[in-house]
């Protein structure tokens, strides 16, 4: 029988499934749940030292003579510390030496309890990886242990070998060992390239073709990227292939952009219908709650993240594999093994998607968004502020030749229109950027330097407020809410736009809107870099908002 802490059964699991086996344990009472089940386990051998100066040297050993990880367990306090010679070894010795130190709880480190120290982050630069694992007491709490576990596993040799630390907090009681069996976890793994899986790409190309619904979503890319021409025919129709703006070119020329309001427009039994059995990603960051929504709460048998640097990105709580290698790397080697035949998956997908009508909207920011990104000169740049801007231009097409840029690596709401200018300083096109009041009024000294350029053309949206929290499911619209939630307010930005140098057009009814949107998109010089400050009701554009996704709903 094993312990009952959810933590250790994850941990202990994962060692097993990585391959560590081979464990020094050195004895104490908060670390006693950990020694229970790993020397209890049939697949562990385990070896008892007693000075933990010691034991961290003759695990050292072990892993040396193995040329495989090793562990060394310990209890709370200065225990710990006693390892850390062994640690600096084996960090410039590059010897794959994986430390377990039990702990206290966080609650209680520096209120003169016994045996306790800060333990997380101890060994700092010594250390490859250093991980902090949570008492589990909800599915999250499960999954992000499970994570933290396979990331530090990971690293004992990725690129390279050296030590890892993996803290372990045990609250009382710590001796109920009524588990029977260790539990089936998710295990992550990771490899330098496709054939490199193993030496088994024979079974990961039967996996890949074995799946019926095989979705790849390609996240935040660079306007320069391009999908290669030659993987367009290898791959076309043969996966759902989604992608938002900002994914811009790295996809093939037949991604689905509107999958957002597509899944709004879909039941909850065509959700679980339409989510993949095998999800592939490669790129930055994507936008929609939706997809994520969706993902999450309909998991895939399989997913496989395509990651350049190598890094554990679970996104959707499902990851399984990480390819460290270039994404159209990856998706060659997937090109010259995928078998001749087109699956009714994307046809499934196209078809729910082609059937979203384009919205035709009354006045309001989102229409005013929809106009200026319909009127854009091609070869253009086009940035999109944090919030509802990216959002609502999503509802949009966009001609192919645009490039999109938007601050997606933590979604803040600062920096957004300094970065658009300082991209449209170095640029030789014309340079979008759709604000909203709130972001662009946080951001305003973006103006206040002396590389303004007439390439630059800005529309700003202000409706009095951060009106898309209004739209936030369970926040209802109250006076308190509407000053500090939505930050209401009656600034208008045209004199600091005059006074740095801005030709400002102000539009407050839709009768004005298409030509001042002309004259912010035209594609010929202007000798100023122009402002136009779309005035609208945010009231109305959140009816507006929810009168066309109820309409969604009826398609």
């Amino acid at each position: 029988m094993y312990s009952d802490k959810k933590n250790i059964l994850q941990l202990v699991a994962l060692l097993r499934a990585h391959g560590v086996t081979q464990v020094v344990l050195c004895p104490g009472s908060r670390n006693a749940p950990l020694i229970h089940t790993l020397s209890t386990h049939p697949d562990f051998t385990c070896y008892s030292v007693t000075d933990e100066r010691s034991a961290g040297f003759f695990a050292l050993g072990l892993a040396l003579n193995a040329d495989k990880p090793a562990a060394v367990c310990c209890t709370s306090g200065t225990a710990l510390l006693n390892l850390h010679p062994a640690v600096a070894e084996a960090y410039y010795q590059q010897v794959p030496l994986v430390v377990i130190s039990a702990d206290r709880p966080a609650a209680w480190i520096g209120q003169m309890d016994g045996q306790t120290l800060p333990q997380p982050e101890v060994f700092r630069t010594l250390v490859r990886k250093s991980v902090n694992l949570p008492e589990i007491h909800t599915d999250e709490d499960e999954w992000f242990c499970n994570r933290l576990v396979n990331e530090a596993l990971l690293e004992v040799d990725h690129r390279g070998k050296g030590p890892v630390h993996i803290n372990i907090p045990l609250s009382e009681p710590l001796f109920r060992f009524s588990t029977e069996t260790l539990p089936e976890v998710r295990i992550v793994s990771r490899y330098l390239s496709w054939r490199a899986y193993k030496n088994q790409d024979k079974d990961l190309s039967a996996r890949l073709n074995g799946y019926g619904k095989r979705m790849v979503i390609a996240g935040q890319h660079r306007g320069n990227v391009c999908f290669p021409k030659e993987l367009e025919a290898a791959l076309s129709g043969r996966f759902t292939w989604l992608a938002e703006h900002i994914g811009n070119r790295a996809v093939p020329a037949g991604a689905v952009r509107n999958f957002d309001t597509a899944l709004y427009a879909m039941s909850e039994e065509m959700k679980a219908e339409v989510a993949p059995d095998l999800l592939i990603t490669y790129g930055g960051h994507i936008v929609s709650k939706r997809l994520k929504k969706l993902i999450r709460e309909n998991p895939p048998k399989e997913h496989w993240h395509i990651s350049p640097d190598g890094e554990v990105a679970d996104l959707f709580g499902a990851l399984t594999i990480v390819f460290e290698m270039e994404p159209f790397e990856f998706l060659q080697e997937v090109a010259t093994v995928l078998v001749v035949h087109k699956p009714d998956y994307p046809r499934m997908w196209k078809n729910l998607c082609t059937a979203i009508p384009l919205p035709d909207l009354a006045y309001s920011e989102m229409s005013a968004i929809g106009t200026l990104l319909n009127s854009l000169p091609e070869n253009s740049v086009l940035h999109l502020a944090n919030s509802s801007s990216i959002r609502y231009a999503q509802l949009y097409t966009l001609h192919p030749t645009i490039e999109v840029y938007g601050n997606r690596g933590t979604s803040g709401i600062e920096g957004s229109l300094s970065t658009t200018v300082g991209y449209a300083a170095a640029s030789d096109k014309l340079n979008f950027v759709v604000i909203g009041d709130l972001s662009f009024f946080y951001d305003m000294n973006a103006l206040w330097n002396n590389h303004l350029r007439t390439n630059l053309r800005i529309l700003l949206l202000n409706n009095g407020g951060g009106e898309i929290f209004q739209t936030l499911p369970g926040l209802e619209a109250s006076g308190v809410s509407h000053r500090f939630i939505t930050a209401t307010h009656q600034t208008t930005a045209k004199g600091w736009a005059e006074e740095r140098g801005f030709r400002y057009r102000a539009v407050a009814h839709e009768s004005e809107l298409a030509e001042a949107i002309s004259f912010l998109a035209q594609p010929e010089h202007i000798d100023q870099p122009v402002l136009v400050e779309v005035f609208t009701d945010k009231d109305a554009d959140t009816r507006i908002l929810k009168d066309y996704y109820h309409q969604l709903k009826q398609v």
